[in-house]
């Protein structure tokens, strides 16, 4: 009888709600939750219709530590999900799955409150125009936050008592997202865009960067603090043309501390994606994929420009991270891990002293010593465990020598760490972030490594096949359990061309460039706001939202707009598209005060001036082993060059039309304008040329 009894109370405690037949993980671990959740659609919104009730969004991701608490603390509460279902329509949305709807509720929440973040919670009318919102509420009103049944309670009330007055606040709103949605372009005239488009932009963009820089632990500005990639980056390029020795400095130092820091991690490769102390000590621990993508991207220049063998290690330790962790059998990868196991941020990745000891014997005590283990452990901020925690990290290099050891112990380390609860996977696969890895893998594989190449042309090859299903409604944003889904965004295309171009800068495969221009006539079709030659981010065909935004800063990841102005601006020369070349100027010029006075947050605004202002290299090699030498000038910095390469004569290239071809010989250009001095027949002589 006690054993019936019990198998009833645990069937009675269990829920499913809408959620249950989806397949973002983030979604999948509310689909048992008491709180009668449904996935973003028509169902939910028809019913906030028919019924008069507010609609509750409530959007995260899967990685997300707070949004974890959340459920823990609230949504699997019964009294308060009993609350919630009398009162709300409440819609879960993974804000990776929706970007575009994350995107206007979170700046509708930061007009509303001045801050943002995740889990972000906001409140809708029946029409989906935001009146009120807000991020993590805890179950008891602390540190002047009111308790998540207070807010619940008062706009409850509000809205039954008050609904004129919400609506009214709600268009104002609405109305506000929309002028916001102009962020400040100005149309200078021809002398302003003189002065803009100049060496003292570029070097006024290099000392407002070296401003905000920290020059003791490196990066910018303080705690909490974010790789800054596209800034990074800037600052390499700077450093190539000028020889600015602080640019230089600034750049180094920022990847050196990271890779130094717990932000790093040192036992099994890959980064975090953001340090909550301004040492890079300790991380928020979750791994993102696109974090990983852009600071292999960083890395690659940065050794490309210093040779420092220490960068080309850690880009190694990163791929096999992302080839170990983050990699589907089908040649995709996977959207992030989380930052919790066993409910516990870190868990996972930290040590304490007395494991480390029982792990590595003898070798021990060099390896706490080098990677400053403390018997009482180094995290202690709201940390209570026994025995207490270590992050490792360093403050030096390793020589050579202590690099063979140092390997051996994390092998050790790695083993033991695998016997661990792991944290949960997002293997979500999305469009943009693969694309991003690709362009990784190709920045990695001018290294040297020939097997990168062929990653990013397997990657590629898994995302034409299932992602690209001949809809006229174009590429997919995300895929999982054979499933393609939700039309693309403005980023997953730009990001998509981007990684088309760097294939072929690597392959000389002319195809890539084809695929390239006809997915940039697509994005000029679909996304144009034809007023300004500016990018929606969603396609003109998606009507579930209440504004089409234009997103222009450069965030976790790049503005789709830059990244769309960059791939204009390189395809107009390749395809001689002098219109193409015209809208990435307007398009800069537009946002040349925002670059010039916030240019952490338009870095890659930044260095397409960069390229606009040097001029682009144009590098065309002919003859029967023309592919055989693009190797070299890939591994070589040249970071605003365009390349083609060619066995045969393609005249469908501007770049190749009345160029020499010899049975017996390679030939090397090199061009500006598409006007060539003679032909190189050595590509030693060409780099030399540089």
């Amino acid at each position: 009888m006690r054993g019936f009894v019990f198998i009833f109370i645990i069937m009675t405690k269990s829920f499913e709600n809408k959620l249950i037949h989806e397949t973002s993980p983030y979604l999948l671990q509310h689909a048992h939750n008491p709180v009668d959740w449904y996935p973003w659609g028509e169902e939910a919104l028809q019913r906030a219709k028919a019924e008069d009730k507010p609609i509750l969004v409530s959007i995260g991701y899967a990685a997300c530590h707070w949004c974890h608490v959340m459920e823990r603390e609230s949504f699997e509460n019964e009294a308060t999900a009993s609350f919630m279902n009398e009162h709300f329509i409440n819609i879960k949305i993974d804000r990776e799955e929706r970007p575009d709807l994350d995107h206007i509720y979170m700046d509708a929440v930061q007009a509303m409150s001045g801050s943002g973040g995740w889990p972000l919670n906001v409140f809708l009318t029946p029409d989906q125009l935001p009146f009120y919102g807000g991020t993590y509420f805890p179950p008891t009103a602390m540190h002047n936050r009111p308790s998540w049944l207070d807010v619940l309670g008062g706009v409850s009330k509000g809205y039954q008592e008050k609904k004129s007055a919400i609506f009214t606040q709600a268009e104002t709103l609405k109305n506000h997202l929309v002028k916001s949605n102009s962020f400040g372009m100005v149309q200078p005239d021809e002398t302003e865009q003189a002065l803009f488009f100049s060496e003292e932009s570029l070097n006024t963009i290099a000392e407002k960067l070296l401003e905000q820089a920290d020059t003791v632990d490196g990066g910018f500005g303080n705690a909490p603090k974010f790789p800054q990639s596209n800034s990074i980056v800037y600052l390499l390029r700077h450093y190539h043309f000028t020889k600015d020795q602080a640019s230089l400095d600034q750049a180094l130092l920022s990847i050196d501390k990271m890779i130094q820091g717990g932000i790093y991690d040192q036992v099994g490769g890959g980064f975090a994606r953001y340090s909550t102390d301004a040492q890079w000590l300790v991380p928020h621990f979750e791994k993102m994929l696109y974090d990983n993508a852009l600071l292999i991207i960083v890395l690659s220049e940065a050794y490309q420009l210093t040779q420092n063998k220490q960068y080309q290690l850690v880009i190694e330790q990163t791929l096999q991270f992302i080839h170990r962790e983050l990699t589907d059998s089908s040649n995709g990868f996977y959207s992030a891990l989380d930052a919790d196991s066993e409910g516990v941020e870190g868990k996972f990745y930290t040590w304490n002293y007395d494991e480390i000891i029982a792990v590595l014997g003898e070798d021990a005590d060099f390896f706490c010593t080098f990677f400053q283990v403390e018997k009482n452990g180094n995290w202690h901020e709201g940390r209570h465990e026994n025995p207490p925690t270590n992050i490792l990290w360093i403050d030096r290099y390793p020589s050579d020598q202590e690099l063979a050891l140092i390997a051996i112990c994390k092998d050790k380390l790695l083993a033991k760490r695998a016997s661990r609860i792991r944290p949960l996977l997002d293997d979500k696969i999305l469009l943009g972030w693969n694309a991003l890895m690709i362009t990784a893998y190709c920045k990695a594989a001018a290294l040297g490594n020939p097997e990168y190449l062929e990653i990013a042309k397997q990657t590629m090859q898994f995302l034409e096949e299932k992602f690209n299903i001949n809809s006229p409604l174009g590429w997919n944003h995300t895929y999982k359990n054979g499933v393609a889904k939700i039309p693309a965004f403005l980023d997953d295309y730009a990001y998509l061309i981007q990684a088309y171009i760097h294939l072929q800068e690597l392959t000389g495969n002319s195809e890539y460039l084809l695929k390239a221009k006809s997915l940039t006539e697509w994005v000029m079709d679909h996304f144009s706001e034809e007023s300004t030659g500016f990018f929606y981010y969603t396609p003109d065909f998606q009507k579930d939202i209440i504004v089409r935004k234009k997103e222009v800063f450069d965030g976790a990841t790049p503005s789709g707009n830059a990244i769309m102005a960059i791939n204009l601006y390189y395809l107009s020369v390749v395809f001689d598209e002098s219109g193409w070349q015209k809208r990435s100027t307007h398009l800069t010029a537009s946002l040349s005060n925002a670059i010039l006075k916030h240019p952490t947050s338009f870095a890659c605004w930044a260095s397409l001036l960069q390229t606009m202002v040097k001029g682009n290299k144009e590098i065309v090699v002919t003859g029967q082993q023309a592919l055989h030498y693009l190797n070299p000038i890939n591994r070589a910095y040249i970071p605003n060059k365009i390349i083609q390469a060619s066995e045969t004569n393609l005249a469908v290239f501007p770049l190749l039309t009345g160029k020499e071809f010899e049975k017996e010989a390679v030939l090397f250009y090199l061009c500006e304008n598409y006007t060539c001095g003679p032909a190189f027949r050595t590509v030693e002589t060409l780099l030399a040329n540089m």
